[in-house]
């Protein structure tokens, strides 16, 4: 293991200092005949030296053998396992997130068995589909073993749930944190080395800590009247209701996750036959990315010429680095329909793919208005041309944030990635704008199963007509 291999790599640097400070005290320290030409100053001054250089390029010696041996011993071997785990817990920001991360990484890669008690409430929150941790036994043996006031850490199980110390005796662990235990049975879990196990209960400490924090702001957002006056200055900023214009119908579906959303998107007729459309997300959640949807609503609105894009991408992005919020950025798609040439000019700023639904003969189909520039407000934005796409009657052009497409089903499939969601929206270009968003809405509410959603969902749609 790796505290033992570090062990004797300690045991052997430093009888290897002692055998460099020995040598050189008996070879360069001359004897003391009185034939020497130089002083014994310096003959102590010259022996100090090398035995400091000696000393330094052991110590860089034994800090590249240390690393090499914990990249071996933690991350080469079935301990890689619980580290590719904590680093995707490192980015987990949500239970369904966390769920997933157990299915890919502890049930597919490391055929583990997974149970994740609220033992405060006495409630499985996640429990692997198998005999083991489907048992009603196993789940009552765990809670009368590990009460609600379990103290927070890590521990190794035995081969009966019980706390075992010898760690070649494991057949599982678990942590605790804040009432909640996570028991992962394993049949290996000796084979693990001992030093992963402290990083592995940070990184759950974090998540934990994360995911609390996310949801008192949303239970914060949900009561507070402050926050409800935000929620109504911000949909000031949307559109009430579509503008009128010649050959282009339109619908749009605005619903935050909390009161206060980082979505935005806008209608904006440049000429008579020219029309803005543009739909973003800003990262995050809360009253920051509020704030900067706000910022990019307004510097949009107020630039005179609309019909430059890449300038519009850079003064969104210049007025989003003068917030210096560091953390901040939007993604958006903004595109100019024009009737008369029937064509769509656009940047899609790492936007979820905007789609084109177009008729051929063989029935409609799709589009996709794929990216071609980078987020913007936090990196250096390159200069971007924009691409442009034919138009035809009857087209729909449908923008969406990802809070439509990557909504999942119970089996963490997500909705942009299933037949049902295309032939859905394929279905529906025939209809209305406003049929269209209802289709698409009812599809993403009984697809989640009527839960609760854990992102926003925004989307417009424009239909080009006679």
């Amino acid at each position: 293991m790796f505290k033992t291999k570090r062990t004797v790599t300690d045991i052997v640097s430093a009888v290897a200092v002692l055998a460099a400070i020995t040598f050189l005290a008996l070879s360069v320290i001359p004897a003391a005949d009185g034939s020497r030409s130089y002083s014994p100053k310096f003959t102590w001054i010259t022996v100090s030296a090398l035995i400091i250089s000696v000393l330094l390029v052991l110590y860089r010696l034994r800090s590249v053998i240390v690393a090499r041996l914990k990249r071996k011993s933690l991350f080469d071997t079935k301990t890689g396992l619980l580290e590719e785990f904590m680093g995707r817990l490192k980015f987990c920001y949500s239970y369904d997130d966390f769920y997933n991360i157990i299915g890919d990484v502890l049930e597919v890669k490391g055929d583990c068995s997974v149970i994740f008690l609220n033992r405060s409430k006495k409630y499985v929150l996640y429990n692997s589909p198998d005999r083991l941790t489907s048992s009603k036994t196993t789940i009552e043996t765990l809670e009368m073993s590990y009460d609600e006031n379990w103290k927070d850490g890590f521990y190794l199980m035995g081969g009966n749930y019980g706390v075992v110390a010898d760690y070649k005796k494991s057949r599982g662990f678990f942590m605790v944190c804040q009432g909640l235990h996570l028991y992962v049975f394993c049949q290996y879990t000796q084979l693990f080395d001992p030093e992963i196990y402290k990083e592995l209960f940070d990184e759950y400490k974090g998540f934990r800590k994360r995911t609390s924090t996310i949801s008192d702001l949303s239970e914060i957002a949900s009561l507070s009247q402050e926050w409800q006056q935000l929620a109504t200055t911000q949909r000031s900023f949307l559109p009430h209701t579509m503008p009128k214009i010649d050959h282009l119908e339109l619908a749009a579906y605005f619903r935050p996750l909390i009161n206060v959303s980082g979505d935005y998107y806008s209608v904006l007729p440049i000429s008579k036959s020219k029309t803005l459309l543009m739909l973003g997300d800003v990262s995050g959640k809360g009253l920051a990315a509020a704030l900067v949807m706000g910022l990019v609503m307004n510097t949009v609105k107020i630039l005179e010429d609309k019909d430059d894009l890449p300038g519009m991408i850079k003064a969104v992005d210049k007025a989003i680095k003068g917030m210096h919020l560091q953390d901040k950025y939007t993604v958006l798609f903004i595109g100019i329909v024009d009737t008369s040439k029937m064509t769509i000019r656009y940047i899609n700023a790492s936007m979820s793919d905007p789609l084109i639904i177009t008729k051929s003969p063989s029935g409609y189909r799709i589009k996709p208005l794929t990216s071609n520039c980078s987020v913007v407000g936090i990196i250096d934005v390159p200069d971007v041309e924009p691409d442009e796409a034919k138009l035809f009657r009857g087209d729909v052009i449908f923008m969406s944030s990802d809070g439509v497409s990557e909504v999942m089903d119970d089996q963490g499939v997500e909705l942009g990635d299933t037949e049902l969601y295309h032939n859905t929206i394929t279905k529906s270009a025939v209809k209305h704008p406003e049929e269209f968003v209802d289709d698409v809405v009812n599809l993403v509410m009984s697809y989640n199963g009527n839960k609760k959603l854990h992102d926003d969902v925004t989307m417009m749609v424009a239909k080009v007509v006679e």
